[in-house]
Order: C-alpha cells, then structure tokens, then sequence
C-alpha cells in the first residue's frame, strides 16, 4: 500500500492501529487487503483460492452463532460499540481462517511465527503456567467489571466518572491479557529489523568490494604480462583501500562525488575508459539531483559497465540515461558475444548481487538481457523520490 499510494509504510501501519482501536475495524481491512493483493512477484492473490474453498467457507461461517450471541449481549446491554467488535471479530477471524487454508507454505510459516508467543505465552515451567493462570484470572476480573460497570451506567444513566471507570477497567483487562505478548512481539521486531539491517550492511560491504578489490584483482590477472600495469593498479587499489578504512570514503562510489544523474554517467564513461580502453557512448534524458537510491543506480549502471568492457569484446558501450518523472532509467548496453545467465557460475556475484540484489535493496529492479551471439543489454529503473 505504502508504495502504491507513495507513503511511508509505517504511515499505514499508524493508520490501521488507528482504525482499530477507533472502531475495531482496522485488523478487518488489515485482512481483506492481505487476502485480495498478491504478495510481490505473483500474479494470484489468496483471495483467489478462497473463493474455490468451498469447505473453507463453510467453516468460517462456524462463527457465525458466536456472531448472534454477541450481538445479543451487546443489545442487553445496550453497548452499541460490542456490535462494531463483534463484526470486526467475526470478519477478522474468518480471514484468518480462510487465509491459513489457501496461503502459501511462506505465508504459513510466518503466521506460525506470529501466533508462536500467544501459543506458547506461559513458557513450558509449571511456574511460568501458574503465571499465566493468575493473568488470565486477573484479566477476567478486570474485564467482567468493565463490563458490569458500562452496563450499570448504560441502564441507570450513572455519572461520566462510571462510565470512565468501566472503559478503564476494560482497557486494563486488555493490558493485563496481552500485554506480555505485546512486549514479546515488540522484542522481535526489534531484533529482526536489526538482524535484517546487519545483513543489509554486509550486502552492501560485499558489492563494494566486489566493484573495486575483486575488480582490480581481475584487471592483474588479465594484465599479468605488462609489470608496470599491474603496479598501476595495485597503486591505485591501495589508495582507495586506506581512505576507506581511514578516511571514509566509500570505494567504487560513483555518485558521491557528483552532483546529478547526468555527472554521473559522464563520470561512469570516463572510468571505463581509462581503466579498461574500451569507449564508451553516453546518452542523456533529462537530469535530477542525487539521493541514495540513486546513488545504487549508478553504482549499478557502473558495475554493468565494467562488464561488458571486460567481458563482451564489444568495440563500443553504449550508456542511455533518462529521467522521467516518477523514475529513473539507466540501459548499458554492447553488441558483443551475450553469455547464458544459466551457465554462469554460482561463485560469480557481479550481476546477481553487486547489480540486482543492490537496485532490489533500494527499491528498483534490474533486467538482464542477452544471448550468446547477441550482445547484451542491462536495464536499470528507479523510482524517484518525489513519487514513492
């Protein structure tokens, strides 16, 4: 959604926290949105199954006389807002049904991963299972005077300050139930945004290295006849090296020290050029300033550069830029000898990480195409800040 209507995911996260404490009706469209849109890269949503599950329906609709008995409580008592939950809770849990039944084998495991702490909330101890007992009962009573005490001020018009005792009880009954798991699922979250930032780090040391130590490795080895080449390389490596781990300054970086799109893929030609003797031909379309995402674009369209100059024996590189309004495209292109992606070897990383894997990380997609015979062509996009 986040990226559909161009905002910040936590943004909608906010707003069906907000809806569901507001009305109850936030875990609701939380689960027809998870039910009717596709994960990212397929073309089915689970929406689509469960309206083949026959037998899946008809046991959502199980739920339904605990449907009518809440709601006849609810108009005993003349709690309106026990309605709105009823439905809400009632909806929501028909999803989680239906959405278990005709999920995919990921989507299982993380739903077994987020309902793991209310499984298992009291631990396996005897000790951890009288805790949970005394919650549970402390919660109960919370929850049961709440109650009593809406409906005293609901059918005897009691004062505000009953009616604000009743919600007060009720909430503590919630926080007393769920706050444990609530305080455990904060926890991992917290730990898998730092695990899933670590990996993020050690992706991105990975490419750099890859673009500017394994990259000048590869220029020795080919260089091996011509001494005075090699020392060049292994000089120039070696600079490069020191200010990064003394001065900071980031290796095979190609957008820090310039300002635009256009700079950059001027500056990506005469790199190649230089190190490698192969032309380049640089087209551009319009220019934007530079953000980090765009920074990985050139990074990108860099790596996919040193490529064909090494590998495609192309007598030209052609390197088209062209900014748009709402994303940025880069196409490296040669008319030289293509390789099979299949046939390349595991162990080889230039295209899978140091270019596709960098553009997934910042939100853009990378397409190889080639042929041996063929030539290739790599294309680049990325989404401009102004439009996510």
């Amino acid at each position: 959604m986040g990226r559909r209507f161009g905002i910040d995911a936590t943004v909608v996260r906010i707003g069906f926290v907000i809806a569901t404490l507001a009305g109850g009706w936030g875990l609701t469209l939380y689960m027809v949105a998870w039910l009717l849109m596709p994960l990212d890269g397929r073309e089915e949503s689970v929406g689509v199954r469960v309206v083949r599950d026959r037998q899946g329906i008809l046991m959502a609709l199980a739920f339904v006389p605990a449907l009518v008995v809440a709601m006849v409580v609810a108009r005993a008592l003349h709690a309106g807002f026990v309605t709105s939950l009823a439905w809400s809770g009632f909806l929501f849990c028909a999803g989680v049904l239906l959405l278990w039944r005709n999920s995919d084998p990921e989507e299982r495991a993380w739903l077994r991963e987020a309902a793991d702490p209310v499984v298992h909330l009291g631990g396996g101890s005897s000790r951890s299972w009288r805790r949970m007992g005394l919650r549970v009962a402390l919660g109960a009573l919370l929850l049961l005077g709440g109650i009593a005490s809406l409906a005293w001020h609901h059918s005897y018009s009691a004062g505000a300050a009953r009616g604000l005792e009743g919600s007060l009880l009720v909430a503590a009954a919630v926080v007393v139930l769920f706050g444990p798991w609530w305080l455990r699922l904060l926890r991992d979250l917290v730990s898998e945004r730092q695990a899933r930032q670590r990996a993020e780090d050690r992706a991105d040391m990975a490419a750099r290295v890859h673009d500017s130590v394994l990259q000048t490795l590869a220029l020795i080895q080919r260089a091996s006849e011509d001494p005075q080449r090699v020392v060049q390389l292994a000089r120039s490596q070696e600079r490069e090296l020191r200010a990064w781990l003394f001065e900071g300054d980031i290796p095979a970086a190609v957008g820090d020290n310039v300002p635009t799109i256009a700079a950059g893929t001027q500056r990506i030609a005469s790199e190649v050029e230089e190190r490698h003797g192969v032309p380049v031909e640089v087209v551009t379309v319009g220019d934007c300033e530079l953000d980090d995402p765009l920074r990985a674009l050139l990074d990108a369209a860099r790596e996919a550069t040193v490529n064909a100059a090494k590998w495609s024996g192309a007598p030209t590189i052609s390197l088209f830029s062209e900014v748009e309004r709402t994303r940025v495209s880069v196409f490296v292109r040669d008319r030289g000898r293509g390789f099979d992606p299949d046939a390349v070897a595991r162990d080889r990383h230039g295209i899978a990480e140091s270019i596709q894997a960098r553009m997934l990380r910042h939100g853009g997609r990378a397409d190889v195409r080639t042929a041996p015979g063929d030539g290739t062509e790599v294309e680049l996009v990325m989404p401009r800040a102004a439009s996510r």
